[in-house]
């Protein structure tokens, strides 16, 4: 029973280390080869998801009462909660973890091409931007809300890796993150919503 126990615990370790050593490998292969002429665009995607996930629910929220359509003004609270929630969950998550910046780790492998304060697991800009791009898929299920919105969510979340900023496993971790805060905020409302009734 002990060499089994200590055959599972060094195959935990093994693969532990093992992921390691793929997720900087791949960070490397990234940021190491990337075009730099594409920082300057890759920085304005990184920086376009705090206006975009904010002002989404707060136009759809304004189209809402304009129009006074009750269905847009409940879409526009959702896509605004499924925000919110995701940033919660990877703000504590990024300071229970604090988890060290891949150019912090390794000054002389990665190169920092843009700003980056926080701590790095999971990534705050790809959760946000997972999170706005599944509610608005899940509210407007329409392949043109449903393309663009996953293509720009995808953009940033390689971004951060070509900026040095992430390892793949923080994106990872975001677009996960963004996805189920968007998926359980839909549960939540769709479940108490049929209480009310």
């Amino acid at each position: 029973m002990r060499k089994l126990i200590l055959l599972v615990f060094f195959s935990i370790i093994s693969v532990v280390i093992n992921a390691q050593n793929l997720d900087i490998n791949i960070l490397k292969a990234i940021n190491n080869n990337r075009n730099k002429s594409l920082d300057k665009g890759f920085q304005f995607l990184s920086n376009s998801v705090s206006p975009i996930s904010i002002s989404t629910p707060i136009l759809l929220y304004s189209a809402g009462i304009i129009h006074q359509n009750k269905t847009l003004k409940e879409k526009a609270l959702y896509i605004g909660e499924a925000t919110i929630a995701a940033a919660i969950i990877s703000t504590s998550l990024k300071y229970s973890i604090d988890r060290e910046r891949p150019f912090e780790k390794y000054p002389n492998e990665i190169e920092k091409a843009s700003d980056a304060g926080s701590p790095s697991f999971p990534s705050g800009h790809t959760s946000s931007a997972f999170s706005t791009a599944t509610s608005l898929s899940i509210a407007f299920p329409k392949w043109y809300v449903i393309v663009p919105s996953y293509a720009w969510a995808s953009s940033v979340a390689y971004s951060r890796m070509h900026l040095g900023v992430h390892y793949p496993s923080d994106v990872l971790a975001g677009a996960i993150i963004g996805s189920g805060s968007a998926y359980l905020t839909y549960y939540l409302n769709k479940k108490l919503l049929n209480k009310r009734k």
